[in-house]
């Protein structure tokens, strides 16, 4: 058993923070849910992780995704226990740990307050809220499914959520490997190499080319370094520049779909962005046009947004969604069969979705499988690198003691 701290919501809207002890954080929310209450939030005691039922915004600056994700599943849950909208925002503010989160709950509730809708409110918040979310919004608030909606947008935020945080755990090792190789390789060039060259000096012996380069290398990483900062920033705003052109960025992304693997799990990424998106605004009741529309700005792929607005184009004068996706032979093909059965069965928004769960899968699959081979791939050209410039000092000490 241990304590956890907990914040809670009673049946007559109070909000109430205290403790409590339980096996597990979800025991203890099932305590507070027994006793009428409706968690919010249950963690160990003194510890900053735990399970975070319904945390609200708690960092500075603007909310981010995590955030938005947090005060949506608590707006659910708040909605769906029958609270009012502005006592449920009231209960957000109540529970915000930031000012400015706190004050933009306090506009968002005013907004409501003088007679305006959620979605024209979350519209108002500068950004905050993307064209997705509100449109979702405001699709529950005519249809009277507002709580169902935000369960759906909750459900939709948390799985983009594990997609992104699965891909970003599976490149934390490589880029850490990276950054130790590139540092050992800076640290023997600029330090450990630079200590022989008195001796070379000295000896007054004509060096092997091998130990000519890496001394090179190491002289202009001291003296230089610098200027290779320079090229490099130039390099990056070159590329950030290129890519904000529409006409590179569309070369590009055209590159990119063409590699071998890369190519094959962009395609697979965007397709899964594809279907989660329309097939949550489908479920909602917003129209297929206005889902693509939507999920077209969802996409980062600016040849993949060509052919879903060329598609959506076609779907507008009554062909099919999948028949016109499949002739640009860009998609996968499992998704489109898919989708085509879904469209043929007239559940195409549940087809989508699980669209979007088998390709979450096999992107995940595909990104593990890319990291193991390229961590000893990187392992293997570390070591050859290093063992080139001891074989560098190496040879030349040798060729030193043969003329000696």
């Amino acid at each position: 058993m241990a304590i956890f701290q907990y914040k809670a919501v009673t049946p007559t809207g109070e909000t109430i923070r205290g403790e409590l002890e339980a096996s597990t954080a979800e025991d203890a929310a099932r305590i507070l849910q027994e006793a009428g209450n409706i968690p919010l939030q249950a963690r160990a005691a003194g510890d900053g992780g735990g399970l975070d039922l319904r945390a609200l915004l708690t960092r500075s600056g603007k909310p981010g995704a995590r955030e938005v994700m947090q005060f949506t599943q608590q707006m659910a849950t708040l909605l769906q226990a029958g609270l009012p909208l502005d006592r449920s925002l009231q209960v957000l503010i109540d529970l915000a740990e930031n000012e400015r989160t706190r004050r933009m709950g306090e506009k968002v509730r005013d907004h409501v307050r003088e007679g305006g809708t959620l979605s024209d409110a979350l519209e108002s918040q500068h950004g905050v809220f993307n064209r997705l979310y509100i449109n979702m919004v405001r699709a529950g608030e005519l249809g009277g499914t507002l709580e169902a909606t935000l369960a759906r947008l909750a459900d939709y935020l948390t799985r983009s959520k594990e997609l992104k945080d699965s891909i970003g755990s599976a490149l934390v090792y490589p880029i850490m490997l990276m950054i130790l190789a590139a540092g050992s390789l800076i640290l023997l060039l600029t330090y450990v190499i630079p200590q022989f060259t008195p001796i070379f000096e000295d000896m007054g012996a004509e060096l092997p080319t091998l130990t000519k380069i890496v001394l090179g290398v190491g002289a202009a990483l001291q003296n230089y370094w610098w200027l290779m900062l320079l090229v490099g920033a130039a390099v990056v705003w070159f590329f950030r520049a290129q890519f904000a052109n529409p006409k590179s960025r569309l070369a590009w992304d055209k590159r990119i779909l063409k590699m071998r693997w890369i190519g094959d799990l962009v395609a697979k990424m965007e397709t899964a962005k594809l279907a989660r998106t329309t097939g949550t605004l489908l479920v909602n009741g917003v129209p297929l046009l206005g889902a693509l529309s939507i999920a077209r700005n969802v996409m980062t792929n600016t040849v993949l947004q060509a052919l879903l607005a060329e598609a959506a184009n076609e779907v507008k004068t009554g062909h099919s969604l999948a028949r016109t996706l499949t002739s640009s032979d860009t998609f996968p093909r499992l998704a489109l069969q898919m989708i085509s059965v879904g469209e043929e069965t007239g559940q195409l928004d549940q087809m989508l979705l699980r669209v979007a769960d088998t390709f979450d899968r096999e992107v995940r699959t595909t990104i593990d499988r890319l990291m193991s081979l390229f961590v000893p791939l990187m392992t293997l050209v570390l070591a050859v690198m290093i063992g080139l410039i001891v074989m560098s000092v190496l040879v030349a000490i040798l060729g030193i003691n043969e003329l000696v």
